[in-house]
């Protein structure tokens, strides 16, 4: 089973691997006009020496949220971040190489965050409407579908097409969970 454990600094290229890999295996879309020269584009600078300085910068930072890391033999396999809010928290991204998914690491990352969060507030998170890995896994964590569909600027594509998406929420009442 993965060592799951919060980031470090001397993790930041398993980091940026993981997400450019998931990326790139997870959103070209024909439907949604993405392509993977829009990933690869987006990605380009991942292990630039600027980009890694500022995320290892992001981990030392001490009032940053953390990200979580799945490790198998010291090689960074899974990651997840997330958000604390006012209203409710926010699982901002959990991704898993794909030759490492479907053997619980998503759910081990998911885990140390919804314990790290503490689970008085509800949790959302944000999926592309057409992943439908994505939407299986946070329904098995006891997410549900809130009708919201979005867009990110954060998200929009060298090509100008934007990855399209929809909010799910798992909701909390005094430390109970319900859908």
């Amino acid at each position: 089973m993965a060592e799951i454990r919060e980031a470090r600094p001397e993790d930041v290229e398993g980091i940026q691997t993981v997400f450019y890999q998931t990326w790139l295996a997870t959103y070209p879309n024909e439907e949604a006009g993405i392509t993977r020269e829009d990933i690869e584009y987006r990605w380009k600078d991942a292990f630039s020496e600027e980009r890694l300085a500022k995320r290892r910068d992001e981990l030392e930072d001490p009032a940053s949220e953390p990200i979580f890391v799945a490790l198998e033999d010291k090689k960074v396999v899974g990651i997840c971040r997330v958000e604390s809010g006012a209203e409710a928290n926010r699982i901002a991204a959990i991704y898993v190489l794909p030759e490492y998914q479907g053997v619980g690491i998503g759910k081990s990352l998911f885990s140390a965050a919804d314990e790290y969060l503490g689970g008085e507030k509800d949790m959302l998170v944000g999926v592309a409407t057409y992943n439908a890995n994505a939407i299986a896994f946070y329904t098995k964590m006891g997410f549900a579908d809130t009708g919201r569909r979005f867009t990110e600027e954060r998200h929009r594509m060298k090509s100008g097409v934007n990855i399209p998406q929809m909010e799910m929420i798992r909701r909390r009442t005094k430390n109970k969970v319900t859908q």
